[in-house]
């Protein structure tokens, strides 16, 4: 991700930029941040989850939004991306805007190696002042390996899943997410990892 960092933006002026090109731009505190685009595991694992979780949770107060919708940050004056959101309840909008949400109870964010850094860190630091925050996944998209986070009153407990048979327990939602469902598809992961 590279910063155009030549001007520095108003919300107002990146708003309306958001609203007119196809691609997707973050927003840093007057800076515009062009989204690399992703591969195709990437887009697969993605649209695995959200199908998964959208399906499972159909007919409760949990609503999955993929990654489409923009999660403001007032703090940080940040507008971020993140590949699923989950919900409990309606979303709250940010100053009734229909693009723009502040209350996702769990976020999921598939790995790239340029961002794999940065979606560890800095955005969790992000995302960690968030009330209703509580739990956090990173999924690999070349193994099937996922780390979660999950809010504690001490703080914020890390727990591995490895391999395809397990499952995560989503705390947050009372469900499980095995991890087959999360590398459906994916052929050349599952061979890979098949064969070791």
């Amino acid at each position: 991700m590279i910063a155009n960092v030549a001007h520095r933006y108003s919300l107002d002026e990146y708003r309306a930029l958001e609203e007119k090109t196809e691609g997707r731009s973050e927003y840093h505190d007057g800076e515009i941040v062009p989204m690399a685009g992703g591969s195709l595991n990437h887009s697969r694992i993605g649209g695995n989850i959200f199908a998964f979780l959208k399906f499972l949770l159909r007919d409760t107060q949990f609503e999955p939004i993929n990654s489409d919708l923009r999660l403001w940050i007032p703090e940080y004056q940040r507008g971020l991306y993140p590949d699923v959101m989950l919900f409990d309840g309606e979303p709250q909008l940010n100053d009734n805007r229909n693009d723009e949400v502040l209350n996702p109870l769990l976020i999921i964010e598939v790995l790239s190696p340029t961002t794999a850094s940065y979606d560890r860190e800095s955005k969790f630091r992000m995302y960690r002042i968030i009330p209703s925050f509580c739990e956090y996944l990173l999924v690999e998209q070349d193994e099937p390996f996922v780390e979660r986070y999950s809010k504690q009153d001490q703080g914020w407990l890390l727990s591995d899943f490895k391999g395809l048979e397990s499952s995560i327990a989503l705390d947050s939602v009372g469900i499980e997410l095995p991890m087959a469902e999360i590398y459906r598809n994916l052929i050349n992961i599952i061979t890979r990892y098949e064969g070791k």
